[in-house]
């Protein structure tokens, strides 16, 4: 089945609850990634959480059926979630299916969340005429349509928002809703609010909470990371930690370029050029005048092959790296900060590589 992005604004529709596959894919990493979280909010037992990237079932395409098919250590329910980039989840999806139909036995629920993917892909076309899985493409988002999700997730937290306050939040998250998320859940816990004593907002309370916005804080450190410029990136992490830069919005915004650089390759093919672009598709692919050399020199960088004479490019690597960062980072929130800044040390010297 195919569904819609809209469907998704309050939280997991109908068809995504009883789907045992879901493909999530689209130029929008963090609005698939929400919704693959709503997805996974709304299971009955969701059980255990095993992440799995597209590099691992690129290698080893048998891996997704054996994982869906396990037991959990404890016996329990679990869900299986996959980070992939493009097709790569394509051969192991073929395994499961063929599989199953062979006897094999009923898997846990899949989520998948595929950037540089499309409703096009060859996984997508796998999957959308059957009747237990779910195909769902999500477009780059627009400052209302976020806004409308900021206020959706306030009502839901018990907060009433004020003036232009969901605006602003959308803004200050860089249209991120995961990142917009945080904000709503600090701005609850701040004031009280909960669904049964809802309060009101103000501009003034969300200053109180609200982190740095991308453009003021995140982009110069998500630069010098990408451009493997290590002497730029050690004053960058003096004022990440002297301005309190929140460790997960900047991984977030680390991670939506890393999505836009996978977008673009696919898009270009291993021989194309950001300079043959007309000016309609850069601004789809988010490449606008002030960032585009920036953009265009981390294209290179990251193409380029992870080991010397090896066909894996470095953004093959960098992908689930930063998934299993991020994921670091929630299960560690007293050492963010720490874990963060070693961690990009470490991709910038990975980038800065010849």
């Amino acid at each position: 089945m195919k569904g819609r992005q809209q469907d998704f604004a309050r939280g997991a529709p109908a068809a995504a609850r009883q789907a045992a596959i879901l493909f999530f894919c689209g130029p929008d990493e963090a609005g698939a990634s929400a919704a693959a979280q709503k997805v996974i909010d709304a299971l009955p037992d969701a059980g255990e959480r095993v992440e799995l990237s597209g590099a691992e079932l690129r290698r080893d395409p048998a891996l997704l059926g054996d994982e869906a098919r396990s037991a959990s250590l404890f016996g329990d329910a679990r869900h299986i979630y996959v980070r992939a980039s493009g097709d790569d989840a394509h051969d192991a999806l073929v395994a499961l299916i063929e599989t199953e139909a062979a006897g094999a036995g009923k898997a846990a629920p899949i989520v998948i969340v595929a950037s540089a993917a499309t409703d096009k892909s060859r996984t997508a076309k796998l999957l959308e005429k059957r009747k237990d899985a779910l195909v769902v493409m999500f477009y780059p988002p627009d400052l209302s349509s976020v806004s409308a999700a900021v206020r959706a997730m306030a009502d839901a937290a018990g907060l009433r928002l004020g003036g232009d306050l969901a605006e602003r939040i959308a803004r200050g998250a860089g249209l991120d809703v995961r990142l917009a998320g945080s904000e709503i859940d600090k701005l609850a816990l701040y004031l009280d609010a909960a669904p049964q004593s809802p309060k009101t907002a103000t501009v003034s309370d969300y200053a109180e909470i609200g982190a740095p916005t991308e453009e003021d804080g995140f982009g110069p450190i998500v630069n010098a990371v990408m451009n493997g410029d290590l002497a730029l990136l050690s004053a960058e992490l003096r004022r990440m930690k002297e301005l309190g830069l929140n460790p997960v919005g900047l991984l977030l915004a680390l991670e939506r370029r890393t999505a836009q650089l996978a977008n673009i390759a696919a898009r270009l093919g291993p021989r194309g050029s950001i300079d043959n672009l007309g000016y309609g598709e850069k601004a789809q692919l988010g490449i606008f005048k002030k960032e585009e050399p920036a953009i265009s020199h981390q294209l290179g960088k990251w193409q380029a092959p992870a080991v010397r004479g090896g066909s894996e490019r470095k953004l093959d690597r960098l992908i689930p790296r930063l998934t299993a960062l991020h994921c670091s980072l929630m299960a560690n929130s007293p050492t963010a900060e720490l874990l963060l800044a070693q961690d990009l040390a470490q991709i910038a010297r990975f980038a800065a590589k010849r």
